[in-house]
């Protein structure tokens, strides 16, 4: 149930310095096709057109988060705390590693794009036949339901929850020193060691000692830093807007019966929605844009222009706009309509909060989304309630909108555009 390797396997990590494996499972799921394919699936999607270093992959990512992982369950066991349950350990060990199987290319644009959850997918992977499901029925065939069920969050023991998805888990701390690492930004340069000697479990949760709350401010204030500077960079999201219109205008395309220029398996089953698991586990990122470099001469001209714009970076220029109400932007799309634009493709109106990342909220939301802090006489306080700096970031206004469009194209009309709606688009 538990063999060990007889030698330790080690990574070296820009992060980490070290990744250490001594589980034979944990091994063998790293060295599945379906754990591999991540090294073909970039960790920040279309951000490396905005950040020329952000090349990393989920693959780097999966094992930077089984490593913190490990070491926290390492600590734990070290410490000889009683509310760690130390038969969890494997089950834990192998959800942090697989927790991103499922992401596709340009991981949460495609989810836009074709209304699916990379969660799913994930479980799918683990449940089907797959390599990785056979890896883990080696532990018992129940066992790839109970990562499963970590995954989905229902797994009831929450404390192996919390360590793999909670506002203070590994997944976000890998990813915020990983992620700074790699876009070369110092948002994200958290004092991890502290925070990880600092965790404890404690009655079904993990907590931190309050000692330890001022590094937990400073991780949440990068945290904060890195999605509004990093995560919600304006570039990055019209690049990501780009990339969604691509497969919108491919799906309509197809579904009209026009004959793409390039259409491999499994990008009909795609388009249909009709993906078995092992169809999608031949999407990456290298078919994608083999698909759009085929696509920049397809007779769609609309198809043809986006998959030019994604591929040479022609992207989309934006304005800035405090506040738009309903009615403004009903004109704004009619007013483009009269001059000829069509505002499904050439007109994206965004507000950052739409972007799938949780900016930390303490106020009002459900315990399981809380950082709790554990004081020396074994009472619990939601951070919030502790400390000024982390109600000061929650309180914050957050963002503005943003106008996409393709410059080329609207210059050419601007002059007949009405004097209030060309004069948004005319901003310095």
């Amino acid at each position: 149930m538990n063999a060990q390797l007889k030698e330790e396997k080690v990574f070296k990590d820009p992060v980490h310095n070290y990744v250490h494996v001594q589980d034979e499972i944990i091994w063998s799921l790293i060295n599945t096709p379906e754990f591999q394919r991540l090294r073909r699936i970039r960790q920040l999607g279309t951000s490396y057109l905005t950040f020329h270093g952000a090349e990393h992959s989920r693959f780097s990512h999966s094992l930077g988060v089984y490593e913190i992982t490990r070491r926290i369950i390492l600590q734990f066991e070290r410490a000889g705390y009683t509310d760690w349950p130390r038969d969890e350990r494997l089950v834990t060990l192998c959800a942090a590693l697989l927790h991103d199987l499922g992401h596709g290319p340009f991981s949460h644009s495609i989810e836009q794009a074709f209304q699916m959850h990379h969660e799913d997918w994930t479980c799918k992977i683990l449940l089907g036949d797959t390599e990785v499901g056979a890896v883990l029925r080696r532990l018992g065939e129940d066992f790839p339901e109970k990562v499963a069920s970590v995954i989905r969050k229902d797994y009831p023991n929450p404390i192996v929850v919390n360590l793999v998805s909670s506002p203070l888990d590994a997944d976000r701390m890998d990813y915020l020193l990983r992620d700074a690492y790699f876009t070369g930004v110092n948002y994200g340069t958290i004092d991890m060691d502290r925070i990880l000697r600092m965790l404890r479990p404690f009655q079904g949760r993990i907590v931190v000692k309050e000692s330890g709350m001022h590094a937990v401010e400073d991780y949440l204030m990068s945290r904060y830093q890195m999605y509004w500077q990093v995560y919600f960079h304006p570039v990055t999201r019209s690049s990501e807007i780009i990339l969604r219109q691509i497969f919108r205008r491919a799906k309509e395309l197809y579904a009209s019966g026009h004959t793409l220029a390039f259409l491999p398996d499994p990008l009909p089953g795609l388009f249909k929605r009709e993906l078995t698991v092992q169809e999608y586990l031949l999407l990456d990122e290298s078919l994608v844009q083999a698909a759009f470099m085929q696509w920049r001469n397809d007779k769609d001209d609309l198809l043809s222009d986006l998959c030019t714009r994604f591929i040479d970076r022609k992207l989309y220029k934006y304005v800035e706009v405090d506040s738009l109400d309903k009615e403004m932007i009903q004109e704004i799309r009619d007013a483009f309509i009269k001059v000829g634009l069509n505002p499904v493709y050439d007109l994206e109106i965004d507000f950052p909060t739409d972007l799938p990342y949780d900016v930390f909220r303490p106020n009002g939301e459900i315990k399981d989304k809380q950082i709790l802090l554990l004081d020396r006489h074994d009472r619990i306080r939601e951070i919030s309630e502790v400390s000024d700096i982390v109600r000061s970031i929650s309180g914050l206004h957050r963002g503005k909108f943003h106008l996409y469009y393709p410059d080329n194209k609207l210059s050419h009309v601007m002059d007949l555009l009405p004097q209030d709606i060309a004069d948004i688009f005319e901003q310095k």
